[in-house]
């Protein structure tokens, strides 16, 4: 079976996240987000992939090569000008013609069953089926209103205020019949939600919906982030250690993922699930909680409290910090006695100096360099 991932945005809302990597490469779980979704569709079946780049194309195609290594086969389109997420399938249309297959963001994480949705559409006479989930807020999405034969009769691209007839959302995801690129002009900025999908229900031609099952995000900004992180650390399966581990007298409770040469010290305490990735040294008297990834090459001295937090690598945090519901991205440099509230996003190669406080939500850019005793209550996107 075939699919299309769709790689080109650049991330813009997650900044500062994406001045390193493009959105598909930002880790969870210590890989690339991008990975754990090639892993699933190559779990269901989904073995013949085309990727659409766009931003930092290269990151993307240094990580996931040729595919072999996933079990699947996978070629690469550029976009060499904005296409829309239409425009962009169309130019893929080399590889895609002949038979079905399913579109997919780059950002999206998921566990849903693909396998399902692609033999529904299989048994229908649609040239769209759209993958639906019903959320508490739709407004960030498309919103479809489907009868009771699962045919979508009305569809809005992040409907306003009194425009939301309904709170069945779009994932994103398509089931595709070829026919679909007779709608889909020649290079032009063309999407789906917004173009396509009114065109051809003011034709009258068919679209339908599939109401899924199970667990979908977009990592569209950082708090959808974190929940991704936190869905796929409740599905660690148990405790894996990868090559040597050291440590004292330290208390720990699963399920966690250690990689290579972690070393934890004295008294300190770990509680699942966490994901720590190799050559990182955690300090005495440390306490790291439920829902915290930490990538390799960091420290973490002692006396502080990691709390369902996102580490990634080369990170140092140092003594007596309180780090709590956070991102932190390569590089960065947090020193002694500093407290970072929950949703804080502090960027790659940034310093917060001795005593200060970050407050929740706010985000530091890249390379920022924080004074000592500072209370930052809001964004940082240039230097002092």
């Amino acid at each position: 079976m075939k699919a299309c991932i769709m790689c080109g945005g650049e991330g813009t809302r997650l900044r500062p996240l994406t001045f390193a990597r493009p959105k598909p490469s930002i880790p969870i779980l210590n890989k690339p987000s991008v990975v754990h979704l090639i892993e699933h569709l190559s779990k269901e079946g989904f073995n013949d992939i085309v990727i659409t780049l766009g931003y930092m194309a290269e990151k993307i195609q240094e990580q996931l090569g040729d595919g072999r290594i996933f079990g699947v086969h996978i070629d690469y389109v550029y976009e060499k000008e904005k296409l829309g997420t239409a425009g962009g399938v169309k130019n893929a249309e080399k590889f895609l013609a002949g038979e079905p297959f399913i579109v997919i963001g780059g950002d999206h994480v998921m566990n849903l069953n693909l396998r399902e949705m692609y033999r529904f559409h299989e048994m229908t006479d649609a040239l769209v089926t759209i993958g639906l989930l019903s959320i508490d807020d739709p407004r960030e999405f498309g919103i479809a209103d489907m009868d009771v034969n699962n045919r979508i009769r009305r569809f809005l691209e992040k409907p306003g205020p009194g425009e939301i007839f309904s709170n069945l959302a779009s994932t994103g995801i398509y089931m595709c019949d070829p026919e679909i690129f007779d709608w889909i002009p020649e290079k032009t900025n063309y999407d789906f939600a917004k173009d396509l999908f009114p065109d051809m229900l003011s034709k009258d031609r068919k679209i339908n919906g599939m109401l899924a099952r199970g667990q979908w995000t977009d990592v569209g900004n950082p708090a959808a982030y974190r929940q991704a992180q936190r869905w796929m650390l409740e599905a660690l399966p148990g405790t894996t250690i990868d090559g040597h581990f050291s440590t004292k007298d330290a208390r720990i409770t699963g399920p966690l993922k250690l990689g290579n040469n972690v070393s934890v010290g004295s008294n300190s305490a770990l509680v699942g699930p966490i994901v720590i990735g190799p050559n990182t040294v955690v300090g005495d008297n440390v306490l790291i909680g439920p829902y915290t990834t930490i990538g390799s090459n960091c420290v973490i001295e002692n006396e502080s409290r990691i709390l369902s937090s996102y580490i990634f690598n080369d990170v140092r945090i140092g003594m007596n910090c309180n780090v709590s519901g956070s991102t932190i991205d390569n590089g960065a440099k947090i020193s002694d006695n500093c407290s970072l509230e929950n949703g804080t996003v502090v960027g790659p190669n940034a310093f917060i100096g001795e005593s200060s406080t970050v407050h929740s939500n706010v985000k530091i850019w890249q390379n920022i360099i924080i004074p000592a005793n500072e209370a930052v209550k809001k964004d940082i996107v240039k230097q002092y």
